[in-house]
């Protein structure tokens, strides 16, 4: 028992929460409880998952920023390999936070989790040469309810580490780099509007 440390409401939005496991180590290497539920609910978090789901991902790729409208899912983010630059949204309505961003820094050395509720938007940028990305999701996948909203929304001003470039008034990627190189992103993540004006969840 007691084998995370859970840091809560991080960047001042509720529910948002950084969870750290505690490394057992010696000249042959390590072990760790990745997730347990009985310690989550020790530190007053209760959830039931019900996916895992991995994703690898090569340097300067960027995912996001989604949501689920109609199914909405809470998501326990880690990465196994490599580095990611992670980022939650709070787009619940109602919260005195709403619109409201935080980024955590997630690697396979820091060995850091980030809990994400329902109602936020989500999305990583690669900063290492490859990265796997693993998370536990709290409902399943449902393909056709996906939303989505600009990453790089000056309203937003999300600061995604080493990336250069000016907001060419829409989420498309041209023009921006990492590292001189362009930016990886999907055709649909490009077309995803601003938070406002006229955005819609």
């Amino acid at each position: 028992m007691g084998q995370i440390n859970v840091e809560k409401n991080v960047g001042g939005i509720e529910g948002l929460c950084e969870i750290t496991p505690k490394v057992h180590g010696d000249n042959r290497g390590y072990f760790m409880e990745i997730y347990s539920r009985r310690d989550l609910e020790e530190a007053g978090i209760d959830i039931t998952f019900v996916q895992d789901n991995q994703s690898m991902s090569k340097k300067g790729v960027l995912r996001g920023l989604h949501y689920q409208i109609n199914y909405p899912q809470t998501k326990l983010v880690r990465v196994i390999r490599g580095e990611v630059y992670d980022v939650a949204v709070d787009l619940r309505a109602g919260s005195p936070t709403y619109g409201k961003h935080y980024g955590a820094l997630l690697s396979a050395e820091n060995r850091k989790q980030f809990l994400i509720p329902r109602g936020f938007a989500h999305g990583f940028l690669v900063l290492s040469d490859e990265a796997e990305f693993c998370y536990k999701c709290d409902d399943f996948y449902h393909p056709d309810d996906e939303g989505g909203m600009a990453w790089n929304d000056p309203e937003l001003a999300i600061e995604w580490p080493g990336v250069v470039g000016q907001y060419p008034g829409s989420a498309s990627a041209e023009g921006y780099t990492l590292d001189g190189k362009c930016l990886n992103m999907s055709e649909k993540d490009q077309r995803w509007p601003a938070l406002k004006p006229g955005f819609r969840r």
